[in-house]
């Protein structure tokens, strides 16, 4: 691990694998190269986060991309999101488009520029499906954000991502059957991924309490610049567990209590969360909303 400003670079455990392997089959030079073009992929979703001023812990190094660890995860904006997840991809795209234009000058050799233009689209492609944590499974997660509630949006973009994780496996595994070689490293991938998001999926109600947490800070700061409401109507009989899944991220909320047909209170979405969150602590989390 090397920690760099306040932030730690790390090699996954596969990348660690692949680059022993490497040595032993005397494809060092290759997996270098790949080395290179991921850390700058990952050194484009680190420039736009810092841009955003999002407060980022570690990067951690895939052979096919890599992962942002930020304090703030599920606070920020989607647009964000989505543009801090785009940026790697970008990256790759500039990369193969240098090499290109120095290709065409004589100053590269043509079959390394065609492997290097070949890989970075490999790289860019790959990290492009709608499968977290890849990039095109953080910009799915923001786009669906804007329209369904984040409980929903985390539980539903991990089964998604779980189920094309499968597809992955199935993918490496299909050439068995007939008659043809294995895809080991697509395989390894796909298996990392299934294992990945099992995992996030197991861990939404985690997730989902974090952005409980930091979104109480956030809706003060909504409130002094002046928001328009979005409301959140229910029962007095609903248990507070099931109204903060209601909430929407890019959305500020009065939470409308209804008593036989009446509204019975108005309640801003801080003093929910607030009240959920002492619930927890008091092991009342199914506790009805209308106390």
């Amino acid at each position: 691990m090397i920690r760099i400003g306040g932030i730690a670079f790390r090699l996954h455990p596969l990348f660690v694998l692949l680059m022993l392997t490497s040595v032993l089959t005397g494809r060092f030079a290759e997996v270098a190269t790949l080395f290179v073009i991921v850390l700058l992929h990952e050194l484009g979703h680190l420039l736009a986060a810092l841009r955003f001023g999002w407060n980022v812990r570690e990067v951690k190094l895939l052979p096919f991309g890599g992962v942002l660890e930020v304090e703030d995860a599920g606070s920020v904006p989607a647009k964000e999101e989505a543009l801090v997840a785009l940026a790697g991809p970008l990256q790759n795209g500039i990369l193969a488009g240098l090499a290109w234009l120095l290709g065409q000058a004589g100053l590269l050799d043509p079959i390394w520029t065609g492997d290097f233009i070949s890989a970075n689209a490999m790289i860019a492609l790959f990290n492009l499906l709608p499968i977290l944590p890849l990039d095109g499974g953080r910009m799915l997660q923001a786009g669906v954000s804007l329209h369904v509630p984040y409980h929903r949006t985390l539980l539903w973009s991990a089964r998604i991502s779980l189920l094309l994780s499968v597809s992955v496996v199935c993918a490496a595994l299909y050439p068995l059957l007939a008659g043809g070689l294995l895809h080991l490293n697509l395989l390894v991938i796909g298996l990392f991924l299934c294992a990945s998001n099992w995992t996030y999926l197991r861990n939404v109600p985690f997730v989902f309490l974090r952005f409980l947490v930091h979104r109480a800070r956030r809706s003060d700061k909504r409130i002094d610049g002046g928001t328009l409401a979005q409301p959140i109507v229910v029962s007095d009989q609903r248990p507070l567990s099931s109204v903060v899944r209601l909430l929407m991220k890019e959305r500020y909320h009065l939470v409308y209590v209804m008593n036989r047909g009446t509204v019975s209170r108005v309640v801003p979405e801080g003093k929910l969360i607030d009240g959920f969150l002492g619930s927890l602590t008091n092991g009342h989390a199914d506790s009805r909303f209308f106390m």
